[in-house]
């Protein structure tokens, strides 16, 4: 909840002080394009050491840039390239956090049979915050401004640090043949591509990472030039992604195996499509809720089950570099980021939000050729 609120926060913060949609596009490009370039390096660190330990490390070093983003804005030195930096910092500190989450579903999970669930469940934790932290934050920022939405933000990773020191796992044994860094990372990719079902996976995950989240980057702009509200509208429009998103969850959490679930990221793709192209033709807010919602259903849909197909068919001592790789895909959003706000900027946000919502239909069209050779491919590592 604590995340969403900042990222609620900040997108409205940088449309306030700059009132351009290229500056808002260009805070969720900062944010996450340290992870589409370190990432695949982090999955290699996270094969050869205890991937508990850096996720704490990591959550650690996210608390106090949350609390820095709470003093400039709190004692009015914020600033567009302050944040942008901030923002900056905080996608390194996701390169290693991200990575070392998926390494860790599997033996937290302890059988495969369980694994969808897990995956699922944790989608629905995600989502339920996706849903009520946006709408917090628009009535803190309504009533006492977006620093204290960032000061709540990094008192929240208290509780995170303490719910970490109650993970226990037993200790990973040492690669002690591990060849060099770059070889690593260089066999991790030879084996992906290799793959049928992962490549075919990790080739539509950043197709939706570039275009299936721009309603998410222009909400501010829907929010106050298109919908003439303020930052309780904002919060609501985010809100009602996390309420496609936690009906998506709901609704995996229901499936018993994985078998399938190459159809879902199909039907995933199609339904965040047509829910951007929805978004984009929307005559008034009433219209856009229901489609902002079937726009966070797809991503929802695409991305936990991209995820257990590949928890489902990964080697196990490859793990954390496939993992890095998904993330990887997850993050080529930033440049989705600069896409679509330069778009909005030049022809007008409900344009940009169209072409977003083309692009993926034509991805679920393209995935759905593919399936028969996904299944097989999970089918045979069980």
């Amino acid at each position: 909840m604590g995340n969403w609120m900042t990222s609620t926060a900040a997108l409205w913060l940088v449309f306030q002080m700059s009132g351009d949609p290229w500056h808002v596009g260009l805070v969720g490009f900062a944010s996450q394009i340290p992870v589409l370039l370190f990432a695949p390096f982090a999955g290699v660190l996270i094969d050869r050491r205890d991937p508990l330990q850096l996720m704490r490390l990591a959550q650690v070093l996210a608390m106090l840039q949350s609390a820095a983003l709470a003093a400039l804005t709190l004692t009015g030195h914020m600033t567009v390239p302050r944040l942008i930096g901030l923002c900056l910092v905080q996608g390194v500190i996701n390169a290693l956090d991200w990575p070392s989450r998926q390494a860790l579903t599997y033996p937290l999970a302890g059988d495969r049979k369980l694994l969808e669930n897990v995956i699922v469940l944790n989608s629905i934790t995600f989502n339920l915050a996706r849903l009520i932290g946006p709408a917090i934050a628009g009535f803190i920022i309504a009533a006492v401004g977006p620093g204290w939405c960032f000061a709540i933000d990094a008192l929240s990773y208290v509780a995170v640090l303490v719910a970490l020191a109650g993970v226990h796992l037993p200790a990973r044994v040492a690669r002690l043949n591990a060849a060099n860094p770059l070889a690593d990372l260089r066999e991790g990719v030879r084996y992906a591509m290799n793959h049928p079902a992962i490549r075919r996976i990790l080739l539509i995950v950043p197709v939706i990472g570039l275009a299936g989240f721009a309603h998410s980057i222009l909400a501010p702009v829907f929010a106050e030039k298109i919908f003439h509200g303020d930052a309780r509208t904002l919060g609501f429009l985010m809100s009602a992604t996390g309420v496609g998103a936690l009906i998506a969850g709901g609704s995996l959490s229901l499936r018993t195996a994985p078998s399938g679930l190459e159809r879902v990221v199909t039907l995933g793709a199609a339904v965040g499509g047509a829910g951007l192209i929805g978004i984009a033709f929307a005559p008034t807010f009433a219209w856009a809720y229901p489609c902002f919602a079937a726009a966070g259903a797809g991503g929802v849909l695409v991305m936990a089950s991209s995820n257990t197909l590949l928890q489902s068919a990964v080697d196990h001592d490859k793990r954390g570099r496939v993992m890095s790789l998904f993330s990887m895909g997850q993050s080529v959003f930033p440049l989705g980021c600069l896409l679509t706000g330069a778009t909005a900027s030049a022809f007008g946000a409900p344009l940009a939000v169209a072409v977003s919502g083309i692009v993926c239909l034509l991805a679920a069209g393209v995935f759905a050729r593919g399936q028969t050779s996904v299944a097989a491919a999970v089918k045979a590592a069980h």
